[in-house]
């Protein structure tokens, strides 16, 4: 039987063996593991770029309910497309929300940035206000 490792698809990954484990067993996996001959898991291409998305969802604060769910929805086939819609929709939402957080905290912390140079003489085009 052709295919991958567990140890290979880590090192592919970057996630570790026990979290390959724990996707498993939580279901996150698109489909189910190939057993080999001696029982040894055996990963498919398509395993590790399925990996590839649950990896860039929780990077992106997805929570594994989430993504238990969107996988849940995969696995199950077409006609649930308005499902998979939602759950990547509302994702979206967060992360753009995250993300505008994030912009004005960066904004506030350039600014701050901007006037310690100026206080070290760094630079002399800011206008020292606050603290």
């Amino acid at each position: 039987m052709s295919g991958l490792r567990i140890g290979q698809v880590a090192e592919r990954t970057g996630l570790s063996v026990h979290t390959l484990r724990f996707y498993e067993r939580e279901g996150l996996l698109a489909q189910p593991v190939r057993r080999g001959a001696a029982g040894h898991r055996v990963y498919a291409a398509g395993d590790v770029d399925w990996l590839g998305v649950c990896i860039r969802l929780r990077a992106s604060g997805m929570p594994l309910t989430d993504i238990r769910r969107y996988t849940e929805l995969v696995k199950a086939g077409q006609g649930n497309e308005v499902e998979r819609l939602e759950v990547l929709r509302e994702h979206q939402e967060r992360v753009l929300a995250q993300m505008h957080e994030l912009n004005d905290c960066l904004e506030l912390i350039t600014h701050k940035v901007a006037i310690y140079e100026s206080r070290l003489g760094l630079r002399d085009d800011v206008t020292d206000c606050a603290p």
